[in-house]
């Protein structure tokens, strides 16, 4: 790439000389690449949108109420005190994105980032709807305010506010659950301003993303793009313009004698990107991947009789050497780590308890002496019921210390969904107890299930 100009990394695309904005009209993509993408985008709405709506006993597939620290994914309930597998989940995410990255580039980013999605799937297709293709719309931003730019800004930004409202709506359904929110809309939209104002708030983000502030969330405020830079080698896949065979650059008509590359310098990749980039100066920070410039290069290359693929998915080994996908040491040092993080989510979720239970001795008593030549231990404890149901509890010594249980008051019944306690004692006949701290496992049951035990400390007096 060493033939090429680099003077483009001196500034962005979306920012004049004079510092002020440049506002992008990009052209609306046509092509295999683009289809494909509305497919995978279709899907990705229907299940944005279908989500909130499937229960699982009664409650939301999936629930991250932060206001109330309840977590529901995939229909199994999580606790603040399973943070940690929360954390754990959370790390093997990033890394998952990073072997992704290091091995595909930015394809998330062009083709299931809820930004793209939503930028180019929804909210741009309403303006190529109402305003026009590019061209009509950079007329429109030029003409003056008379009805029919009136009429066409209006209207776009009408629509603009109200998909916003409905996202922000179905965002909050996946944080209070969509019974809550059907029962807000069902009240009135001023009946609940606590939920009103907020609501508003993120809509008006919303607003202001789709409307104004657009690709410069992936090129300001996104940090993934700059992530790309140490994180793509020579062997990663991105989409790329293959300069072997299209440089020189130059115009040419059908059918004439071609003697430079297969570019026709055309500006077809440049007039449809997103982010407003000539991809032929090579990966660049404002890249997606949306293939946008693939599905452009490719039908000039038809009208041209060309074959397709000047620009296309491919790694700049395969450009410059030819070489093929290859599996390096970083990937397999990646996937290595990646795979034992899922091997230890996998183990937390399969081990984690339905029940949590805290065991504490009551504070300023040690022991007490009881008749027959007994000793008592005097104890607290706290479960928390993570299930959606009711969970009569009893508890049991394990073995290896051989007493008995008495709880104190009614029999322990934790109600689903929330935290229970009780107070009860251990005995045990002083001659069995041959030291003055001695461990014990108290088990935790449902009828005859073993549900989860802990560990407590017994004293006795000295022998």
């Amino acid at each position: 790439m060493s033939e090429l100009n680099d003077e483009f990394r001196d500034s962005i695309s979306t920012i004049k000389e004079d510092g002020k904005r440049n506002w992008l009209f990009p052209k609306r993509p046509k092509g295999w690449y683009y289809n494909a993408r509305t497919v995978v985008s279709i899907f990705y709405l229907i299940v944005f949108l279908v989500l909130p709506w499937i229960k699982v006993g009664g409650e939301p597939l999936f629930l991250i109420n932060v206001i109330d620290r309840k977590f529901i994914l995939f229909g199994k309930i999580f606790w603040p005190q399973d943070f940690f597998i929360f954390m754990v989940g959370m790390l093997t995410f990033i890394v998952f994105i990073v072997v992704f990255t290091v091995a595909f580039g930015r394809l998330f980013c062009g083709w299931v980032c809820p930004q793209t999605v939503f930028m180019e799937m929804v909210f741009r297709r309403i303006e190529y709807w109402i305003e026009g293709d590019a061209d009509r719309q950079r007329k429109l931003s030029t003409s003056k305010w008379d009805a029919n730019k009136i009429l066409r800004r209006g209207g776009k930004h009408l629509a603009f506010f109200v998909f916003s409202f409905i996202i922000a709506n179905y965002f909050l359904s996946y944080i209070i659950g969509m019974d809550q929110v059907v029962v807000y809309v069902r009240d009135g939209l001023f009946a609940h301003w606590d939920v009103l104002i907020p609501l508003l708030i993120f809509t008006g983000i919303f607003f202001f993303v789709y409307s104004w502030f657009r690709e410069q969330v992936c090129l300001i405020v996104c940090p993934y793009g700059r992530l790309q830079g140490v994180m793509l080698d020579k062997d990663s896949v991105v989409v790329a313009y293959d300069y072997v065979r299209g440089e020189p650059r130059k115009h040419f008509r059908k059918n004439e004698e071609r003697k430079a590359g297969h570019c026709v310098d055309c500006l077809e990749c440049v007039k449809v990107c997103p982010t407003g980039i000539d991809i032929r100066n090579g990966t660049q920070l404002e890249c997606v991947n949306c293939t946008a410039c693939i599905d452009a290069c490719d039908a000039i290359m038809d009208r041209f009789e060309f074959p397709q693929g000047l620009i296309r998915y491919a790694s700049e080994n395969n450009i410059a050497k030819k070489e093929k996908m290859k599996f390096t040491k970083r990937m397999i040092a990646y996937t290595v780590v990646l795979s034992i993080l899922v091997g230890v989510l996998i183990t937390l979720l399969v081990t984690r308890q339905d029940i949590s239970a805290n065991v504490l001795r009551v504070r300023g008593m040690l022991y007490q002496e009881q008749p027959n030549g007994q000793i008592s231990n005097l104890y607290n404890i706290k479960l928390l019921n993570k299930t959606r149901k009711e969970i009569p509890v009893t508890l049991k010594l394990e073995e290896g210390f051989k007493g008995t249980i008495k709880i104190i008051g009614n029999d322990l019944l934790v109600k689903k969904e929330s935290v229970g306690d009780g107070i009860f004692f251990i005995y045990a006949d002083q001659n069995t107890l041959k030291q003055r701290k001695n461990t014990v496992r108290v088990g935790i049951y449902e009828g005859s299930k073993k549900l989860s035990d802990i560990k407590t400390t017994f004293f006795a007096p000295n022998n």
